[in-house]
């Protein structure tokens, strides 16, 4: 999956929803848990309700904030580690997914320097967006020692939990050795990231409104006489209108496409304000939310809905006019980086939008504007489980891993420092908490790489953000809707076969369907659905149903 279905499922946030098995063996696992936790025990202890009298400094855990959020501070220090044996150094080791900052050297130096107290040094890896793909299933497999990793449904979260290259982090973990995710982390965030009674991943702390939108070259609407995009049909005639009249005199696309077009069938399907009850590698269960937790017969294939049918019928409209390259599969080249350099002239994704719409806006004459096409229906909200930071099955040492994923996301100066860079150089913080880049943010970018999106807390905003950002994201609180499939959980364990032979009929079909780079959409959409039957498609359903009503009992 690309880089945004990520995120989009993104802005840490991102949110979606997560899964399965994850059981590794340790070198110094804590007695009380063989035979591992139940999911209950695990959001105990992310509640704080776990034994609080028997954790190590307890005390000086008491002594610290309630709450984490804009403007607390809480500062860690080694006594609340006492159960970790700290007298000799240890490197832990730290994959991480995006693109490395200038300085990112100079800010590592000072997290070792912060971490010398305890005896410990962190070695970060930054796997490229370009190469994670390739690399990351490698990593886990072994040769490479890896402590602490960064995961996500959509960063083979599925997969690599199914074979169990993810430490079990049961409550006696968590409250031993993780106290201040004991005392912080959200107690609902627990069940996104547990399967089976086992939690394989801390997630994020933050679960924010997550809306669609699209962004666009406002120069370039404003030259064609068009002022603002109201609807779907008005991104369509938009689209169309470059592709007649920009691109053969600039050669601008009217969207850059780049391997599929997924994060435009998301804007798309809000108007239909539907959610995925599964969202794994093109393998989407979807259904239409009406108010309440679905029946099982009302969650199907995304693809099998009409709604896509159309999408699919819009995009080759859109691709026969040359909205796009015909090359647009294997362009390697983001349709966002694409957007920011002036190559394309809209793109979709969530709030990241602005991003690229500010760097695009770096040439003079160019100016840009995000639309919500969907003001009358709900936004969904980012997943816990969307940005998730485990500790590998193949750890040296996981107590000592879970410590400094401990720090690194409460102890506020190693977690600002990791997310925003260093103070006074790279940004500012006001008196309302707000922090605000400095010149030479360009060498380290706030929330720039995957870690930012798993470690980040509480309400840290950025001052001054844009009125035309904040007339869109506050709209959103008002519609926002949790998905209330949101904790259920598929483990293919027993359709593991099936799964992987129509991920792979999916994978060949779907990124050519929404880029419309097909002869008949309609034909095509059935030839790929009748292969996923034959697929096995059906096995995956009835396997699906059984654990939903399982599931859905609880309820």
């Amino acid at each position: 999956m690309n880089k945004k279905k990520l995120l989009s499922i993104t802005l840490v946030m991102c949110l979606m929803i997560t899964l399965f098995a994850g059981c590794g063996s340790t070198k110094t696992e804590p007695s009380s848990s063989a035979g591992g936790q139940s999911t209950e025990t695990a959001s105990a202890a992310g509640s704080g309700t776990a034994e609080a009298g028997t954790e190590p400094g307890s005390s000086l855990l008491d002594s610290l904030p309630e709450a984490v959020g804009a403007g607390v501070e809480i500062a860690a220090s080694p006594e609340i580690y006492a159960a970790t044996d700290l007298s000799k150094e240890y490197t832990v080791n730290m994959y991480l997914i995006g693109d490395t900052p200038n300085d990112w050297d100079k800010v590592l130096a000072l997290v070792n320097e912060y971490l010398e107290p305890y005896n410990t040094k962190l070695a970060v890896t930054v796997m490229s967006w370009s190469d994670y793909q390739t690399m990351y299933s490698l990593v886990l497999a072994g040769g490479e020692q890896v402590d602490l990793i960064f995961t996500a449904p959509w960063c083979y979260m599925y997969n690599e939990a199914a074979k169990g290259s993810f430490y079990e982090l049961t409550g006696d973990f968590i409250s031993t050795y993780m106290p201040l995710t004991n005392k912080y982390q959200a107690a609902e965030s627990w069940d996104e990231t547990t399967i089976s009674g086992k939690t394989i991943a801390v997630p994020s702390n933050v679960a924010a409104p997550m809306g669609k939108i699209v962004a666009v070259r406002q120069d370039l609407m404003e030259k064609y006489g068009m002022s603002e995009l109201k609807n779907w049909d008005d991104y369509m005639q938009f689209a169309l209108t470059i592709a007649e009249k920009e691109t053969p005199e600039s050669g601008i696309y009217a969207l850059a496409a780049s391997g599929d077009n997924n994060e435009l069938w998301d804007v798309y399907r809000q108007q239909t304000d539907t959610f995925l009850a599964l969202d794994s590698s093109w393998l989407d269960m979807m259904y239409e939310y009406k108010g309440n937790i679905p029946a099982k017969e009302d969650i199907k294939l995304a693809y099998e809905y009409d709604s896509f049918r159309q999408y699919a019928k819009d995009m080759k409209t859109l691709a026969d006019a040359g909205c796009w390259s015909r090359s647009a599969l294997t362009n390697t080249v983001t349709d966002d980086d694409s957007f920011g350099n002036l190559q394309g002239a809209s793109i979709a994704w969530n709030a990241s939008v602005f991003t690229y719409m500010e760097q695009a806006e770096k040439t003079e004459g160019v100016s840009c504007m995000a639309y919500d096409l969907t003001k009358d229906h709900l936004v969904g909200a980012e997943a816990y489980s969307n940005n998730d930071m485990a500790i590998a099955a193949g750890s040296k040492n996981p107590e000592w891993a879970g410590m400094v994923l401990d720090l690194i996301k409460y102890d506020t100066y190693l977690n600002k420092l990791l997310l925003l860079g260093i103070e006074g150089e790279h940004y500012s913080i006001d008196d309302k908490g707000q922090y605000m880049e400095l010149d030479k943010a360009t060498e380290y970018p706030a929330m720039n790489i995957s870690a930012s999106w798993a470690i980040k807390n509480g309400d840290l905003e950025e001052a001054g953000t844009p009125e035309r950002e904040t007339l869109i994201t506050d709209s959103w609180k008002e519609r926002v809707v949790m998905n209330p499939t949101i904790t259920f959980v598929f483990d293919d364990t027993n359709v593991k076969s099936y799964v992987s032979a129509v991920t792979a009929v999916l994978t060949d079909y779907v990124p050519m369907l929404e880029l419309g780079l097909v002869d008949d959409s309609d034909a095509t959409l059935d030839e790929m659905i009748q292969k996923c039957y034959d697929a096995g498609l059906q096995n995956i359903y009835d396997e699906f149903y059984t654990q939903y009503d399982a599931w859905l009992a609880t309820r």
